[in-house]
């Protein structure tokens, strides 16, 4: 079975023409979502995708905040992905933060039943569409033990995991990669990737301050996105030629203002 998916991938790779458009779809929640100027400088990484990616590819971004997978496909917001998507678009899939809220029921989804059994809905209906599924394991949240940041949602990537291996489904371990990027620069230092500002820094979205250890500033976003551009460009699928190899805008140690790429 393992090798009829593998022969599967392959053989979409080669049946693209060479010059069709290149898509990439994003289901996932808040952590990868679109925001308005009003929320800046709060950003979802697939908002900073694009700019790691050659001009003609086009990022769909169908992330929502406060969504699980549960959710996801229960709001038909999978259904509607499906139906706009292409042959030969890559979807990539990030969910945890709320699969894992117990004290939500609406979209709570136990790792090792209801999420498990939601993504392989998803793998498989991805590529009975003709797309190209992508795992990708929740980004890092600023949680410390000791020195190191610690995956709050490891039973969840462990479920991804372990589908590579049982569906050959790519993944991109965003948990594993940010938890490096947060551990280097420490409980401290790991702030300005996330939401942490007090009233002095005067943010109109946030006058009072916010200490939020979970969504992303503009360098969060940014270095997410191109931890995800990185790994996206090890996969032995057609978009992976299509992520640059140097990402200055993803690199920035000053904030730009905006989601702009220069």
């Amino acid at each position: 079975m393992r090798a009829l998916l593998a022969a599967g991938v392959v053989l979409l790779a080669t049946a693209l023409p060479a010059n069709a458009q290149q898509r990439i779809l994003i289901a996932s929640d808040s952590t990868a979502a679109n925001y308005g100027i009003d929320k800046y400088p709060q950003l979802g990484w697939g908002m900073m995708l694009k700019c790691g990616l050659q001009p003609g590819v086009e990022v769909v971004n169908r992330a929502v905040g406060g969504r699980s997978t549960r959710t996801f496909i229960s709001e038909g917001r999978w259904d509607a992905l499906i139906a706009e998507s292409k042959p030969g678009d890559t979807v990539l899939i990030q969910f945890a933060h709320n699969d894992a809220s117990v004290s939500r029921p609406e979209r709570y989804a136990p790792a090792a039943t209801l999420y498990r059994d939601s993504l392989i809905r998803m793998i498989w209906e991805a590529r009975g569409r003709g797309l190209v599924p992508v795992l990708v394991t929740p980004p890092a949240r600023r949680s410390f033990d000791g020195a190191r940041a610690k995956a709050d949602f490891a039973a969840y990537s462990g479920v991804m995991r372990e589908l590579v291996v049982t569906t050959n489904t790519p993944l991109i371990d965003l948990e594993a990669r940010s938890l490096d990027l947060v551990s280097q620069a420490g409980e401290a230092g790991s702030k300005k990737y996330f939401l942490h500002y007090t009233p002095a820094d005067k943010i109109a979205a946030y006058p009072n301050g916010i200490a939020d250890d979970t969504h992303f500033s503009e360098l969060g976003a940014r270095a997410m996105a191109n931890l995800v551009a990185q790994e996206l460009k090890g996969l032995k699928i057609p978009v992976a030629e299509q992520v640059l190899a140097d990402r200055p805008d993803l690199i920035r140690t000053k904030p730009l203002g905006s989601a702009a790429c220069h």
